[in-house]
Formats: C-alpha cells, structure tokens, sequence
C-alpha cells in the first residue's frame, strides 16, 4: 500500500528512508514540536517550497528544461488569491474564484510559452522566460490599482483561517511549550495537506510512461523523437503542468501570509532558491525537494541566530566574533552551499542512492 501510494519509486537508501521519515513527520507535528510564531512560519514555507520546487524538478531534472518564469507562476497563483479576496471578500467563494483564474491564466501563458518557445536551443528558452518573467514583475508593480503596486494586497480570510477564530478558549499545553489552537493551525495543516497531495500527484506523474519520456527526452531528445515521441508536444505538456503546480504553490503563499506583492513571490531571489534547492537535495528525484527545501530553509532562516551565538561565545578572542558576526550570514551560507555541491555532486538523494547501490553491489558480489 505504502509502495502503492509513492507509484514504486521509494526512496531506495535507507539513510534516506529514515531521514525522510523524519522530516515528514517533523513537518506534520511542527506546530506542537516547535511552538512559537517564527518556527510555524518556517514550517509553513518549507512545505510551500516543497510544492514549489517539485514543481521545477519536472522541468529542470526530469525533462531538461531550465526556464525562469517559474516565480512568475508562483506569483500569478498567489495574486489570484489576493486580488480575488480583495474584490469578493473573505469567503471560500472567493478563494475557488481565485485558483480557478490563476490557474487559467497560468495554463494558458505557459502553453503559449511553451508552443512559441521550447523549439529553440535551451539558452534562448532561458533567456526568453527570463525577459517573459522580467515583464510580468514590471506588470505587476505598475498596475497599482489591481495589483496593489509596490505595497501589494493585504486582505482576510474566511472564519476558520484567520487568526481570530480558536478552537478553544485556553491554548493546548504540550510538552514544548503552548499551543494555540486557531485558524492559523487549520491553515498550516491545509497546506500540508494540500502539499503532500502535490508530491504524490506529481510522483505518480513522474514514474508514468509520460514521465519516462520526459526522462527520454532530457538523455537524447534527438533519440526521442527519432522513437515517434513528439518531444514539442512532450516538452510543452511539461511546462504546463509544472506552472500548474508552481501557480497552487502560490496559492497557499498567500492563504498563509494573509498579503502579496510583487518582491513576496515574483523576486528573482525566490528563483535563486528554487535552483539552490534542485542543485542541493538533487535533480530528477523529488525526494531532494524535501531534504533541500528542510536544509536551505532552516540555514536561511536561523543561520544569522547561529553566528550571533558564536560570536558571543567566541566574545574576546581575536578575529573569531568578526568572522562570525551575523551580517555575514550570506558568506557563511555561499559556503555551506559550495561545500554542499563539492560533496553531492549529485545531490543529497543523488548521493545517497549511489551509496546504497554500490553497498548492494557490494553485498551480492
């Protein structure tokens, strides 16, 4: 049932296996394992960029695409929402109103992009979604009067996901600390939900005869379509299918910062991530969106808080609190991320799925 429900691909490592089960599970009692606002909210985002860069692994590992108009997507999923809320209010009504038309505008772009695009070389693709996605951030900064320009939407929720509504008078005291049990929980474990849906939808996509020719394709296209597969048609459907993901990715963004705008989830910076994340958990695997979205995040978000602790350990030795001073933290996480990709060329799951293998290999010989 379990092989069933991960379409056979499991995860082949038992490093692996064991790690993951701990991530997932982590992921699934944050709220009570790690109470607090910032750590909920770092939970909150590893889950949407394991949705997000799942997303980009269909293009980038498994059908050999490198397209950066993904973050556009990702913003048009979390603009629909906003912009939806913003006109019909806080209702759920509101919320389908706004996938549904993101989602529209979503497939519709990345189809255009797709036919008129992906039957040039690889670079000018790039550099063409790029220029597509560079417009599409101009759009929305200029178009103050639906986008909400510079500023960007804030808006409500319905009842049962805003702040305000409790599922009980007193908070829940578990063994870390207060818990408290309101619409910002029931959010959380909708986008989870929601997010584990996604993975398992797009692994069943992936270990498909349609993603083995996506595979085909990355290897030798030539080859491919040699084989009879259209690879325009293949790659295009690729496209499409990733901006789904990436525009529900947005979606939740903005159910759970209850705001959006235009450095939110167009900023070329969430590009960058996405490709440090593919590169650190490892391309065409899907399991890397989890370990690498966990890893990235969790420096990302508490690297400057370990370097201040350094520094006021180190208070008094020469150079050391100058080295480790939290303004540095980029430097440190450039570092961990060169070191990272020194040591898993192929990436974590890469990595860790060769081991297993040559163990294997090891054990029958």
């Amino acid at each position: 049932m379990f092989s069933r429900m991960l379409s056979n691909d499991l995860p082949r490592s038992r490093i692996l296996t064991l790690m993951l089960i701990v991530l997932v599970l982590g992921l699934a009692f944050a709220p009570f394992l790690f109470p607090g606002v910032k750590s909920l909210n770092v939970a909150a985002k590893i889950l949407i960029f394991i949705a997000l860069v799942v997303s980009f692994d269909l293009l980038l590992g498994y059908t050999g695409i490198v397209s950066f108009a993904h973050t556009m997507f990702f913003g048009i999923g979390a603009y629909g929402i906003a912009i939806s809320i913003t006109h019909l209010g806080p209702t759920w009504a509101a919320i389908g109103v706004g996938v549904v038309c993101a989602l529209a505008i979503s497939l519709l772009l990345s189809l255009v992009i797709g036919l008129f695009s992906l039957r040039v070389k690889a670079i000018f693709f790039a550099m063409i979604t790029l220029a597509v996605a560079s417009a599409f951030l101009t759009l929305a900064s200029q178009l103050s009067h639906i986008t909400g320009g510079e500023d960007g939407l804030t808006f409500r929720l319905p009842e049962l996901l805003s702040p305000g509504f409790s599922l009980r008078e007193d908070d829940w005291e578990g063994p870390f600390g207060a818990v408290r049990l309101n619409g910002r929980l029931i959010t959380y474990y909708l986008i989870f939900a929601v997010v584990v849906a996604m993975f398992l939808v797009m692994l069943r996509i992936v270990n498909s005869p349609f993603g083995r020719v996506l595979q085909a394709i990355r290897e030798n296209d030539f080859r491919a379509e040699a084989l009879g597969y259209r690879t325009v048609v293949y790659r295009t459907l690729s496209n499409v299918i990733a901006a789904a993901f990436a525009t529900l990715a947005g979606c939740l963004l903005a159910l759970w910062l209850r705001y959006n705008g235009p450095d939110t989830s167009l900023s070329f910076e969430i590009m960058l991530d996405i490709l440090l994340i593919v590169v650190i958990g490892g391309m065409g695997t899907l399991y890397g969106a989890i370990v690498g979205s966990v890893l990235f995040l969790l420096a990302q978000s508490y690297l400057q808080d370990l370097l201040r602790w350094i520094a006021q350990v180190a208070d008094g030795m020469p150079l050391v609190p100058a080295l480790f001073t939290p303004d540095r933290w980029m430097l440190w996480l450039g570092l961990l991320f060169v070191l990272s990709v020194y040591h898993f060329p192929t990436g974590i799951v890469g990595k860790l799925r060769e081991r297993a293998v040559l163990r294997r290999t090891r054990e029958v010989k």
